[in-house]
Protein backbone atom coordinates (compact mmCIF):
# COMPACT_ATOMS: atom_id res chain seq x y z
CA UNK A 1 0.00 0.00 0.00
CA UNK A 2 1.18 3.52 -0.77
CA UNK A 3 -0.13 6.79 0.68
CA UNK A 4 0.92 9.57 -1.63
CA UNK A 5 1.63 13.26 -1.20
CA UNK A 6 0.55 13.83 2.40
CA UNK A 7 1.55 16.33 5.05
CA UNK A 8 2.91 14.72 8.24
CA UNK A 9 3.09 17.08 11.24
CA UNK A 10 6.49 17.22 12.93
CA UNK A 11 4.95 16.20 16.28
CA UNK A 12 4.31 12.69 14.91
CA UNK A 13 7.26 12.44 12.52
CA UNK A 14 10.45 10.66 13.56
CA UNK A 15 12.68 10.75 10.51
CA UNK A 16 15.37 13.27 9.71
CA UNK A 17 15.11 15.28 6.52
CA UNK A 18 18.09 15.96 4.24
CA UNK A 19 19.90 19.23 4.80
CA UNK A 20 18.33 22.11 2.93
CA UNK A 21 14.87 20.53 2.77
CA UNK A 22 12.12 23.20 2.86
CA UNK A 23 10.18 23.40 6.11
CA UNK A 24 6.87 22.42 4.52
CA UNK A 25 7.06 19.29 2.40
CA UNK A 26 4.77 16.40 1.61
CA UNK A 27 5.61 12.71 1.79
CA UNK A 28 4.93 9.41 0.13
CA UNK A 29 4.54 6.56 2.61
CA UNK A 30 5.04 2.92 1.63
CA UNK A 31 3.41 0.22 3.77
CA UNK A 32 4.34 -3.46 3.80
CA UNK A 33 3.16 -6.24 6.12
CA UNK A 34 1.15 -3.83 8.25
CA UNK A 35 4.07 -1.50 9.01
CA UNK A 36 5.60 1.66 7.60
CA UNK A 37 8.34 0.35 5.34
CA UNK A 38 9.71 3.46 3.61
CA UNK A 39 9.12 7.18 3.18
CA UNK A 40 10.28 9.74 0.68
CA UNK A 41 9.70 13.42 0.05
CA UNK A 42 6.98 13.97 -2.53
CA UNK A 43 7.41 17.72 -3.00
CA UNK A 44 6.85 21.16 -1.54
CA UNK A 45 3.57 21.52 0.33
CA UNK A 46 0.90 23.59 -1.39
CA UNK A 47 -2.79 24.21 -0.89
CA UNK A 48 -3.41 21.37 -3.30
CA UNK A 49 -2.12 18.55 -1.12
CA UNK A 50 -3.55 15.47 -2.77
CA UNK A 51 -4.30 13.36 0.27
CA UNK A 52 -4.37 15.65 3.27
CA UNK A 53 -2.73 15.25 6.68
CA UNK A 54 -1.52 11.89 7.99
CA UNK A 55 -1.27 11.30 11.75
CA UNK A 56 -0.81 8.23 13.91
CA UNK A 57 -3.98 6.62 15.23
CA UNK A 58 -5.28 8.47 18.27
CA UNK A 59 -5.11 7.66 21.98
CA UNK A 60 -8.00 8.72 24.26
CA UNK A 61 -6.58 8.74 27.79
CA UNK A 62 -9.61 9.84 29.85
CA UNK A 63 -13.09 8.34 29.27
CA UNK A 64 -16.14 7.06 31.19
CA UNK A 65 -17.59 4.30 29.02
CA UNK A 66 -19.46 2.66 31.93
CA UNK A 67 -21.88 5.60 32.30
CA UNK A 68 -22.14 6.78 28.70
CA UNK A 69 -25.35 7.26 26.64
CA UNK A 70 -27.71 7.63 29.63
CA UNK A 71 -28.57 11.32 29.44
CA UNK A 72 -32.14 10.62 28.27
CA UNK A 73 -32.68 8.69 31.50
CA UNK A 74 -30.86 10.89 34.02
CA UNK A 75 -31.09 14.36 32.53
CA UNK A 76 -28.34 16.96 32.29
CA UNK A 77 -26.67 18.81 35.16
CA UNK A 78 -26.39 22.16 33.35
CA UNK A 79 -23.16 23.24 34.92
CA UNK A 80 -23.51 21.66 38.38
CA UNK A 81 -20.77 19.07 38.88
CA UNK A 82 -22.12 17.72 42.15
CA UNK A 83 -25.65 17.53 40.79
CA UNK A 84 -24.22 15.37 37.99
CA UNK A 85 -22.45 13.18 40.55
CA UNK A 86 -25.72 12.64 42.43
CA UNK A 87 -27.73 12.00 39.27
CA UNK A 88 -25.30 9.36 38.12
CA UNK A 89 -25.05 7.75 41.57
CA UNK A 90 -28.82 7.25 41.65
CA UNK A 91 -28.78 5.82 38.14
CA UNK A 92 -25.82 3.54 38.88
CA UNK A 93 -27.85 1.69 41.53
CA UNK A 94 -29.90 0.11 38.75
CA UNK A 95 -27.07 -0.85 36.40
CA UNK A 96 -26.89 -4.41 35.12
CA UNK A 97 -24.06 -6.15 33.33
CA UNK A 98 -26.03 -6.27 30.08
CA UNK A 99 -26.80 -2.54 30.25
CA UNK A 100 -23.17 -1.67 30.85
CA UNK A 101 -21.97 -4.02 28.11
CA UNK A 102 -24.29 -2.48 25.54
CA UNK A 103 -23.12 1.04 26.39
CA UNK A 104 -19.45 0.10 26.40
CA UNK A 105 -19.69 -1.81 23.12
CA UNK A 106 -21.33 1.16 21.43
CA UNK A 107 -18.65 3.50 22.75
CA UNK A 108 -15.83 1.22 21.58
CA UNK A 109 -17.27 1.00 18.07
CA UNK A 110 -17.57 4.79 17.94
CA UNK A 111 -14.01 5.33 19.15
CA UNK A 112 -12.55 2.73 16.79
CA UNK A 113 -14.31 3.95 13.67
CA UNK A 114 -13.17 7.52 14.36
CA UNK A 115 -9.53 6.44 14.56
CA UNK A 116 -8.61 5.69 18.18
CA UNK A 117 -6.22 2.81 18.79
CA UNK A 118 -6.10 2.92 22.59
CA UNK A 119 -8.18 4.26 25.45
CA UNK A 120 -8.29 4.53 29.22
CA UNK A 121 -11.65 4.54 30.94
CA UNK A 122 -12.51 5.39 34.53
CA UNK A 123 -14.98 3.05 36.20
CA UNK A 124 -17.20 4.29 39.03
CA UNK A 125 -15.91 2.42 42.08
CA UNK A 126 -17.52 3.94 45.21
CA UNK A 127 -17.30 0.88 47.46
CA UNK A 128 -14.68 -1.66 48.48
CA UNK A 129 -15.83 -4.43 46.17
CA UNK A 130 -15.23 -4.23 42.45
CA UNK A 131 -18.19 -2.85 40.47
CA UNK A 132 -20.07 -4.91 37.91
CA UNK A 133 -18.53 -2.69 35.26
CA UNK A 134 -15.07 -4.14 35.89
CA UNK A 135 -15.98 -7.66 34.77
CA UNK A 136 -17.74 -6.23 31.71
CA UNK A 137 -14.70 -4.11 30.93
CA UNK A 138 -12.37 -7.12 31.17
CA UNK A 139 -14.54 -9.14 28.79
CA UNK A 140 -14.64 -6.34 26.23
CA UNK A 141 -10.94 -5.58 26.65
CA UNK A 142 -10.20 -9.16 25.64
CA UNK A 143 -12.75 -9.16 22.82
CA UNK A 144 -11.35 -5.92 21.35
CA UNK A 145 -7.70 -6.88 21.73
CA UNK A 146 -5.91 -6.20 18.45
CA UNK A 147 -8.22 -3.32 17.59
CA UNK A 148 -8.20 -1.21 20.76
CA UNK A 149 -5.73 -1.32 23.64
CA UNK A 150 -7.74 -0.70 26.81
CA UNK A 151 -6.91 0.42 30.34
CA UNK A 152 -9.22 1.06 33.31
CA UNK A 153 -9.03 3.21 36.44
CA UNK A 154 -10.92 2.89 39.72
CA UNK A 155 -12.79 6.17 40.28
CA UNK A 156 -13.27 6.52 44.03
CA UNK A 157 -13.87 9.55 46.28
CA UNK A 158 -10.63 10.47 48.05
CA UNK A 159 -12.33 10.44 51.46
CA UNK A 160 -12.96 6.70 51.02
CA UNK A 161 -9.26 6.13 51.62
CA UNK A 162 -9.68 7.22 55.25
CA UNK A 163 -10.97 3.70 55.83
CA UNK A 164 -7.74 1.70 56.00
CA UNK A 165 -9.30 -1.76 55.71
CA UNK A 166 -11.75 -1.02 52.90
CA UNK A 167 -9.20 0.92 50.88
CA UNK A 168 -6.71 -1.93 51.27
CA UNK A 169 -9.26 -4.34 49.83
CA UNK A 170 -10.12 -1.96 47.00
CA UNK A 171 -6.47 -1.63 46.02
CA UNK A 172 -6.12 -5.41 46.05
CA UNK A 173 -9.10 -5.70 43.69
CA UNK A 174 -7.45 -3.22 41.31
CA UNK A 175 -4.17 -5.15 41.55
CA UNK A 176 -5.99 -8.38 40.67
CA UNK A 177 -7.53 -6.66 37.66
CA UNK A 178 -4.10 -5.42 36.65
CA UNK A 179 -2.77 -8.96 36.71
CA UNK A 180 -5.31 -9.99 34.06
CA UNK A 181 -3.89 -7.40 31.64
CA UNK A 182 -1.55 -8.09 28.73
CA UNK A 183 1.32 -5.78 29.69
CA UNK A 184 3.15 -6.31 26.41
CA UNK A 185 0.23 -4.66 24.63
CA UNK A 186 0.01 -1.78 27.10
CA UNK A 187 -3.07 -2.94 29.00
CA UNK A 188 -3.33 -1.92 32.66
CA UNK A 189 -5.64 -1.32 35.60
CA UNK A 190 -4.84 1.78 37.64
CA UNK A 191 -5.73 3.10 41.08
CA UNK A 192 -7.58 6.42 41.04
CA UNK A 193 -9.43 8.96 43.14
CA UNK A 194 -11.63 12.05 42.85
CA UNK A 195 -9.79 14.90 44.58
CA UNK A 196 -11.44 18.23 45.33
CA UNK A 197 -10.79 20.49 48.33
CA UNK A 198 -10.64 17.52 50.73
CA UNK A 199 -9.78 17.97 54.39
CA UNK A 200 -6.42 16.45 55.38
CA UNK A 201 -5.73 16.11 51.69
CA UNK A 202 -2.06 15.21 52.09
CA UNK A 203 -2.80 12.38 54.53
CA UNK A 204 -5.44 10.87 52.27
CA UNK A 205 -3.35 11.24 49.14
CA UNK A 206 -0.38 9.66 50.86
CA UNK A 207 -2.60 6.70 51.67
CA UNK A 208 -3.38 6.35 47.95
CA UNK A 209 0.31 6.50 47.11
CA UNK A 210 1.10 3.90 49.79
CA UNK A 211 -1.46 1.51 48.31
CA UNK A 212 -0.20 2.10 44.78
CA UNK A 213 3.40 1.48 45.77
CA UNK A 214 2.50 -1.63 47.78
CA UNK A 215 0.56 -3.10 44.84
CA UNK A 216 2.77 -1.79 42.00
CA UNK A 217 -0.06 0.26 40.49
CA UNK A 218 0.00 3.41 38.40
CA UNK A 219 -2.16 6.33 39.54
CA UNK A 220 -4.75 8.46 37.76
CA UNK A 221 -6.58 11.29 39.56
CA UNK A 222 -9.59 13.48 38.85
CA UNK A 223 -8.29 16.65 40.47
CA UNK A 224 -9.47 20.24 41.05
CA UNK A 225 -12.46 19.91 38.74
CA UNK A 226 -13.89 23.31 39.58
CA UNK A 227 -13.15 27.03 39.57
CA UNK A 228 -12.28 27.49 43.24
CA UNK A 229 -8.86 29.09 43.50
CA UNK A 230 -8.22 27.29 46.79
CA UNK A 231 -8.48 23.87 45.13
CA UNK A 232 -4.83 22.84 45.21
CA UNK A 233 -5.00 19.09 44.85
CA UNK A 234 -2.73 19.09 41.80
CA UNK A 235 0.06 20.74 43.77
CA UNK A 236 -0.33 18.21 46.59
CA UNK A 237 -0.22 15.30 44.12
CA UNK A 238 2.90 16.72 42.45
CA UNK A 239 4.66 17.15 45.78
CA UNK A 240 3.77 13.63 46.89
CA UNK A 241 4.80 12.17 43.55
CA UNK A 242 8.25 13.65 44.08
CA UNK A 243 8.35 12.62 47.75
CA UNK A 244 7.41 9.02 46.91
CA UNK A 245 9.71 8.80 43.89
CA UNK A 246 6.77 7.99 41.62
CA UNK A 247 8.05 10.02 38.68
CA UNK A 248 6.17 9.37 35.43
CA UNK A 249 3.60 7.07 37.07
CA UNK A 250 0.85 9.61 37.79
CA UNK A 251 -1.82 11.10 35.52
CA UNK A 252 -4.00 14.05 36.53
CA UNK A 253 -7.15 15.05 34.67
CA UNK A 254 -9.06 18.36 34.73
CA UNK A 255 -7.01 20.76 36.95
CA UNK A 256 -9.53 23.50 36.15
CA UNK A 257 -8.65 25.57 39.22
CA UNK A 258 -5.26 26.40 37.70
CA UNK A 259 -7.12 28.73 35.35
CA UNK A 260 -8.36 30.94 38.19
CA UNK A 261 -5.32 30.88 40.45
CA UNK A 262 -2.75 33.70 40.35
CA UNK A 263 -0.31 33.09 37.51
CA UNK A 264 2.71 32.83 39.78
CA UNK A 265 1.02 30.18 41.93
CA UNK A 266 -0.17 28.22 38.90
CA UNK A 267 3.29 28.30 37.33
CA UNK A 268 4.86 26.99 40.54
CA UNK A 269 2.44 24.08 40.49
CA UNK A 270 3.20 23.32 36.85
CA UNK A 271 6.93 23.37 37.54
CA UNK A 272 6.35 20.76 40.24
CA UNK A 273 4.28 18.72 37.78
CA UNK A 274 7.15 18.79 35.29
CA UNK A 275 9.61 17.78 37.99
CA UNK A 276 7.29 14.92 39.02
CA UNK A 277 6.74 13.73 35.45
CA UNK A 278 2.98 14.07 35.85
CA UNK A 279 0.86 13.52 32.75
CA UNK A 280 -1.75 16.31 32.60
CA UNK A 281 -5.03 15.77 30.74
CA UNK A 282 -7.27 18.63 29.59
CA UNK A 283 -10.95 17.78 29.02
CA UNK A 284 -12.36 20.60 26.87
CA UNK A 285 -15.94 19.45 26.29
CA UNK A 286 -17.01 18.45 29.79
CA UNK A 287 -15.23 21.29 31.54
CA UNK A 288 -16.59 23.93 29.19
CA UNK A 289 -20.06 22.59 29.94
CA UNK A 290 -19.71 22.11 33.71
CA UNK A 291 -17.59 25.10 34.73
CA UNK A 292 -18.61 28.75 34.76
CA UNK A 293 -21.89 30.61 35.23
CA UNK A 294 -25.22 29.35 33.91
CA UNK A 295 -27.34 32.35 34.89
CA UNK A 296 -25.36 34.56 32.52
CA UNK A 297 -22.82 34.21 29.75
CA UNK A 298 -19.84 32.47 31.39
CA UNK A 299 -16.52 34.29 31.40
CA UNK A 300 -14.52 31.25 32.55
CA UNK A 301 -13.62 28.59 30.00
CA UNK A 302 -13.13 25.77 32.48
CA UNK A 303 -9.96 24.46 30.85
CA UNK A 304 -6.59 24.05 32.50
CA UNK A 305 -3.54 26.12 31.55
CA UNK A 306 -2.49 24.13 28.50
CA UNK A 307 0.01 26.56 26.98
CA UNK A 308 1.74 27.10 30.29
CA UNK A 309 1.91 23.37 31.00
CA UNK A 310 3.50 22.71 27.61
CA UNK A 311 5.92 25.57 28.21
CA UNK A 312 7.06 23.98 31.47
CA UNK A 313 7.65 20.62 29.76
CA UNK A 314 4.62 18.84 31.24
CA UNK A 315 3.39 15.94 29.11
CA UNK A 316 0.02 17.47 28.21
CA UNK A 317 -2.87 15.59 26.61
CA UNK A 318 -6.47 16.17 25.55
CA UNK A 319 -9.21 13.58 25.90
CA UNK A 320 -12.93 13.06 25.36
CA UNK A 321 -14.13 12.52 28.97
CA UNK A 322 -17.93 12.14 29.24
CA UNK A 323 -20.33 11.45 26.37
CA UNK A 324 -24.12 11.74 26.59
CA UNK A 325 -24.47 11.44 30.36
CA UNK A 326 -25.31 13.69 33.30
CA UNK A 327 -21.87 15.31 33.22
CA UNK A 328 -21.90 16.12 29.51
CA UNK A 329 -25.11 15.56 27.54
CA UNK A 330 -23.55 15.92 24.07
CA UNK A 331 -20.57 14.59 22.17
CA UNK A 332 -19.25 11.38 20.68
CA UNK A 333 -16.09 9.32 20.82
CA UNK A 334 -14.48 11.34 18.04
CA UNK A 335 -11.34 12.54 19.79
CA UNK A 336 -10.63 14.97 16.96
CA UNK A 337 -13.85 16.82 17.78
CA UNK A 338 -12.73 17.32 21.39
CA UNK A 339 -9.32 18.38 20.12
CA UNK A 340 -10.87 20.94 17.77
CA UNK A 341 -12.79 22.52 20.65
CA UNK A 342 -9.71 22.51 22.89
CA UNK A 343 -7.56 24.20 20.25
CA UNK A 344 -10.08 27.03 20.02
CA UNK A 345 -10.67 27.30 23.78
CA UNK A 346 -6.96 27.44 24.60
CA UNK A 347 -5.91 29.48 21.53
CA UNK A 348 -3.41 26.85 20.36
CA UNK A 349 -1.77 27.81 17.09
CA UNK A 350 -0.94 26.27 14.73
CA UNK A 351 -3.46 23.52 15.36
CA UNK A 352 -1.26 20.90 13.69
CA UNK A 353 1.48 21.66 16.23
CA UNK A 354 -0.74 20.35 19.05
CA UNK A 355 -1.75 17.03 17.46
CA UNK A 356 0.69 15.28 19.78
CA UNK A 357 -1.83 15.89 22.58
CA UNK A 358 -4.11 13.21 21.10
CA UNK A 359 -1.42 10.90 19.68
CA UNK A 360 2.09 10.73 21.13
CA UNK A 361 1.53 12.44 24.50
CA UNK A 362 -1.27 10.13 25.68
CA UNK A 363 0.66 7.15 24.28
CA UNK A 364 3.41 8.12 26.71
CA UNK A 365 0.95 8.59 29.58
CA UNK A 366 -0.48 5.10 28.95
CA UNK A 367 2.95 3.51 28.48
CA UNK A 368 2.00 2.02 25.12
CA UNK A 369 4.58 -0.09 23.29
CA UNK A 370 4.38 2.22 20.25
CA UNK A 371 4.93 5.87 21.11
CA UNK A 372 2.89 7.05 18.11
CA UNK A 373 5.87 8.50 16.23
CA UNK A 374 6.04 7.59 12.54
CA UNK A 375 9.27 5.88 11.56
CA UNK A 376 10.22 2.88 9.42
CA UNK A 377 9.03 -0.26 11.17
CA UNK A 378 6.22 1.41 13.16
CA UNK A 379 2.69 -0.01 12.92
CA UNK A 380 0.73 1.33 9.99
CA UNK A 381 -2.08 2.49 12.26
CA UNK A 382 -2.87 5.92 10.88
CA UNK A 383 -5.63 8.46 10.35
CA UNK A 384 -5.64 10.24 7.00
CA UNK A 385 -7.44 13.56 7.32
CA UNK A 386 -8.88 15.37 4.34
CA UNK A 387 -7.54 18.71 5.63
CA UNK A 388 -5.02 20.30 3.27
CA UNK A 389 -3.42 22.60 5.84
CA UNK A 390 -3.54 23.61 9.50
CA UNK A 391 -6.50 25.95 8.93
CA UNK A 392 -8.69 23.31 7.31
CA UNK A 393 -7.91 20.90 10.14
CA UNK A 394 -10.75 22.22 12.29
CA UNK A 395 -13.52 22.52 9.71
CA UNK A 396 -16.06 19.89 8.76
CA UNK A 397 -14.38 18.94 5.49
CA UNK A 398 -10.90 18.82 6.97
CA UNK A 399 -12.01 16.52 9.79
CA UNK A 400 -13.29 13.89 7.35
CA UNK A 401 -10.94 10.95 7.45
CA UNK A 402 -9.89 7.50 6.40
CA UNK A 403 -8.88 5.22 9.28
CA UNK A 404 -6.02 2.86 8.45
CA UNK A 405 -5.18 -0.09 10.68
CA UNK A 406 -2.33 -2.50 9.97
CA UNK A 407 -1.95 -0.85 6.58
CA UNK A 408 -5.54 -1.29 5.42
CA UNK A 409 -8.51 1.09 5.49
CA UNK A 410 -11.17 -0.13 7.88
CA UNK A 411 -14.56 -0.73 6.30
CA UNK A 412 -16.52 1.13 8.96
CA UNK A 413 -16.15 4.76 9.95
CA UNK A 414 -15.94 8.22 8.37
CA UNK A 415 -14.45 8.02 4.90
CA UNK A 416 -12.21 10.62 3.28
Amino acid sequence: MKISNVLIPTCVRDFALPAGTPEHVTFDIHIENGALAQWNIAGAATNNIANGILISAMVDVHLHIDKTYVVQEVGAADGDLFKAINLMAEHRAGWTASDIAARMERALHDAYQHGSRALRTHLDWPLRDAPTALAVFEQLRDAWRGRLTMQCVSLTPLDFFDNAFDSEDLALEVACADQTCNKALGEAALLGAFVYRNERIYDKLQRVFDLAIKNSLLLDFHVDEGLDADARGLRAIAELTIKNNYHGKVTCGHACSLSVQPTEEAMQTLKLCAQAGIHLVALPTTNLYLQGAWNATPLERGITRIKEAVGQGVNTCMATDNVADGFYPYGSYDLLASFALGVQMAHLSPATGSLGMITTHPAKAMGLPWDGMMRPGCPADFVLLQARDTYELLNATGLRRQVIRAGAAIKEGPEA
